[in-house]
């Protein structure tokens, strides 16, 4: 169980880092024409956003070109350090180039896209941006927030690696847990407003 836990994090390491690097990427001030909302501002027929503005085409392409470059980075160093039989990618695939920088892609993809229906949701119960729900929900929609994500990118790996459904919900758990802990930190620091 210790090896497959770390296994997932030696393969969870390019979203990890693209996930801290794009929140400073999104608060930088360049290229600032992309922080338009992935909606456009557009509201559906009950009068309400459809992603709201945190979901922005400047977090979007940053996941993209983040995750594409440290899987570039990650598969060099697991080639250099040897450590290729602890990445689920490498299991059944050679790491080469070319397949870091697809896997970099869909990671990136994976990432983004699963965001969106939980800003969908939150969108619907009037959840202010960012931020969640208190009461009874309220447990639900911190895990939904840091799991959402997690979703998308062990997707991406079952279709390299065949997890089962066993081994991509604990992925899903152990990543929503470590979610949660470098949101508390990436809050101290100051790059997030709140820490769920």
């Amino acid at each position: 169980m210790l090896k497959t836990i770390l296994m997932m994090y030696v393969t969870l390491l390019p979203a990890i880092f693209s996930g801290i690097f794009n929140m400073v990427w999104c608060k930088t001030g360049f290229l600032k024409p992309l922080r338009k909302p992935m909606d456009f501002g557009k509201c559906l027929s009950d009068g309400k956003r459809i992603f709201g503005d945190n979901k922005t085409w400047k977090g979007f392409i940053g996941y993209l070109v983040l995750n594409t470059f440290f899987s570039v980075v990650c598969g060099c160093i697991c080639n250099a350090a040897s450590i290729n039989h602890l990445n689920f990618f490498y299991v059944s695939h050679a790491n080469t180039l070319q397949f870091n920088i697809l896997i970099g892609f869909l990671i990136g993809l994976g990432y983004a896209l699963f965001e969106l229906p939980n800003s969908f949701l939150k969108r619907r119960l009037d959840i202010t941006p960012g931020k969640t729900v208190s009461g009874f929900w309220k447990g639900f929609f911190i895990f939904l927030d840091q799991a959402d994500s997690v979703f998308g990118v062990a997707l991406v790996v079952w279709i390299f690696y065949d997890l089962g459904i066993g081994l991509y919900l604990l992925y899903v758990l152990v990543g929503a847990f470590t979610h949660i802990i470098l949101n508390v930190l990436l809050y101290l620091a100051k790059l997030r407003k709140n820490p769920f």
